[in-house]
């Protein structure tokens, strides 16, 4: 029996896919269950795994799009398991002896690119290399009329390297890149800056880090502290929290935080849910498992949508400073960025402090500077005094030790 595999609905609203990569062999003898290829939507890459097992013969190569309900392998379940799990082997091919064709009259010929000495002398004041020019002469000998008429390329002659290569730009990367320009050019996106004295968070995770870990299975992160910071803010300036629709502004009673990781097919924003009622652990324990899923491919789009708002870390890759883009329809998002010792000016003594700068975009058609300057600032004030805001002046109830 010849079974036809179909592209399964990956999630609401996507028509097509694209196949990443197979992760079998056309022929190959595939187990029921078995992942057998990865394939690419505009917002996640899920494996696709066999229906049945059986000998397996592509209807689609890597690269192809197609769409949600189309036939993408056939699998003949009729065929039997290879003794030891291998498959079987194609019969060797037995060669014709080979015949040597009669030798042709040798003629002199000369390399690419040789030239005349008269040509040579031309080409050096030039600075021409004598490979880069076409030669007219017998067998293609560069003439010193060929290095007269030859002319320089733009730029310094190095001899180096000048190849290019292109690669098709997988599904998800390109939806990512038409979603940025559409924010770029429907929404009234605006940043604000500010910075943070990490000194106080550094304090607390130096003292109660290793027991934080023990108790929990989870490090105590930076995460946790802006995204309880985050959602104190986002209570204080409801505005932050909403996004157009239509005609309307959308507000949210809830803090669904979407979070920027990093996977093996690119940057991927997994969601927090319900933010506002997790602990320290909570948020930890949330980053791990989502950040696992996305470097092991397994986020699911569900899991990538519905965020209220979205936190981004560009200092894991040494980012001092960027202004970062919206995530749609979202209206706020917050960039983090590397922490450097800085000279600041503390009761008139200048000190050195871990400094982070901090980044608020915001969509100004329903978010006033008022709202987001003093959203930033209350993010600020919790960061810089988290045993106060953040803990309730209770360090181990807040992190449960």
């Amino acid at each position: 029996m010849i079974l036809e595999m179909k592209v399964p609905s990956p999630g609401e609203s996507i028509t097509e896919v694209e196949i990443a990569t197979w992760l079998v062999e056309e022929g190959d003898y595939v187990e029921k269950d078995q992942a057998i290829a990865e394939v690419d939507s505009d917002k996640a890459t899920l494996e696709l795994p066999a229906e049945a097992s059986g000998t397996i013969t592509f209807k689609a190569e890597e690269g192809d799009a197609v769409e949600v309900g189309a036939v993408v392998c056939l699998i003949d379940t009729s065929a039997e398991k290879p003794a030891g799990g291998e498959a079987p082997k194609a019969e060797a091919k037995v060669e014709a002896p080979k015949t040597e064709a009669p030798k042709a009259a040798e003629t002199k010929t000369y390399a690419t690119g040789t030239a005349s000495p008269a040509a040579k002398k031309v080409l050096a004041e030039k600075g021409i290399d004598a490979a880069t020019v076409t030669g007219t002469g017998k067998a293609g000998r560069v003439t010193k009329e060929d290095a007269v008429n030859a002319v320089p390329s733009m730029g310094t002659p190095t001899g180096g390297a000048r190849g290019t290569s292109r690669s098709k730009m997988s599904m998800l990367r390109r939806k990512v890149a038409e979603r940025l320009v559409e924010v770029k050019n429907t929404t009234a996106m605006l940043t604000t800056f500010n910075e943070v004295d990490m000194s106080p968070i550094f304090a607390l995770r130096t003292e109660y880090k290793e027991t934080f870990k023990a108790k929990h299975g989870v490090g105590l992160g930076f995460m946790s502290f802006f995204t309880l910071a985050v959602v104190r803010a986002l209570e204080m300036y409801p505005a932050v929290n909403s996004m157009m629709d239509g005609k309307e502004m959308m507000s949210y009673d809830f803090c669904d935080i979407s979070i920027a990781v990093s996977g093996p097919k690119g940057l991927m924003v997994p969601v927090i849910r319900n933010a506002e009622n997790l602990s320290f652990r909570g948020v930890e324990s949330e980053v791990k498992r989502l950040a696992l899923r996305a470097r092991d491919g397994q986020i699911t789009v569900d899991e990538m949508t519905g965020g209220t708002f979205t936190i981004t870390n560009g200092g894991v890759f040494g980012s001092m400073l960027s202004t970062p883009i919206i995530n749609p329809p979202q209206s706020g998002i917050l960039g983090m960025h590397n922490i450097v010792e800085r000279p600041v000016a503390i009761d008139g003594q200048v000190v050195i402090r871990p400094i982070m700068y901090v980044a608020l975009s915001y969509d100004h058609r329903i978010i006033d500077g008022k709202e987001s300057v003093g959203f930033l600032v209350a993010v600020k004030e919790a960061l810089e005094n988290p045993i106060e805001l953040l803990m309730n002046n209770d360090i181990k109830k807040a992190l449960e030790l």
